[in-house]
């Protein structure tokens, strides 16, 4: 299992490697189309390779004009079974954090919650991948308050950190009554205003953490993004005079998150490439929105 994982690991990083190539060449093709097109002579520069681009150009189809990345490597067995998460904490953790990481197994469909102890974070991503968890989920906290989330998809990553603010539980709401029960059923998304390039990315993130919902699902689950903290809200509805009147009832928990780096690679790994970490000059800068408008 080592060996295999050592391999597929340099597999990726080869292809990821080979991304530099393809956009290069890509670009090329693209200058060629372009002057064929508009009835332009070919750059000087492309002159010489025109022939066998050309001839490349000709073979190509819809699936392979357009180069592949690592995100697409990253999630592309993503549509062929449901996520599998694990969900653990920081070491020792208190009484709110445990009942936080319950509740989040009941937000996060085929979850499971496993007690840290003293489990080193290598250990735990190796069990795993040999076990086929799709994700790994860790949660922080700061005396006894939440304040970090880290969501690392497997086998190579990306992996996304977090930070955690106004984190209001099931079990912080003392009315019982007016929250009901939390349904099991999979979930209805909701991402609003994630339109920059990092947005679509966070968003893609997140959504792969959950599996496709059955069209009756009355359960819905929002991720608002507004000035780069995300709002996360939890609702079921119903239909109680009809299919006009509709009737929207929150059932929690509910918390912010802000990103403020991600990196291509797992939890475990010190050496991973950072795509995106958030700066110290960004935080004054106010008319900078980094995940949407």
């Amino acid at each position: 299992m080592l060996r295999r994982n050592i391999r597929l690991r340099r597999e990726y990083l080869y292809r990821k490697s080979l991304e530099g190539k393809e956009r290069l060449l890509y670009e090329k093709k693209r200058k060629i189309k372009e002057a064929l097109e508009e009835g332009k002579p070919i750059p000087t520069e492309l002159r010489n390779e025109e022939a066998a681009l050309r001839q490349e150009i000709d073979l190509e189809d819809e699936t392979t004009a357009v180069p592949r990345t690592n995100i697409d490597d990253e999630y592309a067995n993503a549509t062929e079974k449901d996520p599998k998460i694990l969900l653990t904490t920081s070491r020792d953790p208190s009484a709110p954090l445990t009942q936080f990481v319950k509740e989040l197994k009941f937000v996060f469909p085929n979850a499971q919650r496993m007690n840290r102890g003293g489990q080193v974070i290598s250990e735990i991503i190796e069990t795993c991948r040999a076990h086929d968890f799709t994700d790994v989920v860790l949660v922080h906290e700061h005396r006894g308050q939440p304040d970090g989330l880290i969501v690392c998809h497997l086998p190579f990553g990306p992996t996304a950190y977090f930070g955690l603010l106004n984190v209001v539980t099931r079990h912080d709401i003392k009315d019982r009554k007016s929250i009901g029960t939390m349904p099991e059923v999979y979930p209805h998304l909701i991402f609003n205003n994630f339109s920059t390039k990092l947005g679509q990315r966070t968003a893609n993130i997140l959504k792969h953490l959950f599996p496709v919902p059955k069209p009756d699902s009355k359960r819905i689950i929002t991720f608002a993004n507004q000035s780069d903290y995300v709002s996360f809200r939890h609702h079921i509805y119903e239909k109680p005079g009809g299919p006009k009147s509709i009737e929207l009832k929150e059932i929690g928990p509910r918390f912010e998150l802000h990103l403020y780096q991600i990196k291509l690679g797992t939890v475990d790994q010190t050496e991973a490439q950072t795509e995106w970490v958030i700066r110290p000059y960004m935080n004054t800068a106010k008319k900078q929105k980094i995940l949407g408008d």
